[in-house]
């Protein structure tokens, strides 16, 4: 695989290959990267909810479940911001929507000003070759004492384009042309069940890609 430059960028957008709604501006283009600006959905955590038992801690790692619920979903207006506090995560979305053609796949990485914050975005994600919405960002405030405050429309991270050695026939992803509060925390049914029973062994038998099936 190879890196595509600005120039390339700038051909594929012309010719609607890759696509950025809204449109970039000069500032985001880079020399073989374009710059994602932050937008204006924040997920913020819950840790704790109100039973019939009492209070219970909330724990989002049961994705066996829609844990959009475990959520407080704040949609910010122009010119408001949001204090992101000292060891607080969120999830976040891009304000760009992005869509990828079937013969490019694409890599997060945080721009170096947004480490200097103290600011980690744990950005290990692929994007997917075919796949068109928003990203969703984790954000974490590592500094011990300082508030960080964010504003939709600030440049976050960088998506580098990179060409695979032929076309895919591209699966679509649950965040396919979704908003990122419908999307988040949603697993695959059938493989969260098996797992959650420690079926390991029937999951990679069950689902094996010799066997040409189809894991959704």
């Amino acid at each position: 695989m190879s890196v595509i430059t600005k120039k390339q960028i700038i051909e594929r957008l012309q010719k609607g290959e890759i696509g950025f709604s809204p449109s970039l501006d000069t500032f985001q283009l880079q020399e073989h990267a374009v710059d994602l600006r932050l937008g204006f959905t924040f997920l913020v955590p819950k840790v704790w909810h109100l039973t019939a038992k009492g209070r219970e801690a909330l724990d989002i790692t049961h994705f066996d479940k829609n844990n959009a619920e475990y959520f407080d979903v704040v949609e910010l207006e122009e010119a408001q911001y949001f204090e992101l506090l000292p060891h607080e995560y969120v999830l976040v979305s891009t304000l760009e929507t992005i869509k990828v053609p079937n013969d490019l796949m694409a890599v997060l990485y945080p721009r170096s000003s947004t480490n200097r914050k103290g600011l980690s975005l744990d950005l290990t994600g692929i994007i997917d070759s075919g796949y068109e919405g928003q990203l969703t960002l984790p954000i974490r405030n590592n500094t011990e004492s300082q508030v960080v405050r964010l504003y939709p429309g600030e440049r976050i991270c960088q998506v580098v384009f990179e060409e695979l050695s032929e076309p895919v026939n591209a699966r679509k992803s649950k965040y396919h042309k979704k908003d990122i509060a419908d999307g988040v925390a949603r697993e695959k049914r059938k493989e969260a069940g098996l797992i959650m029973s420690g079926e390991i062994r029937k999951l990679k038998s069950d689902f094996s890609v010799t066997k040409g099936q189809d894991n959704k």
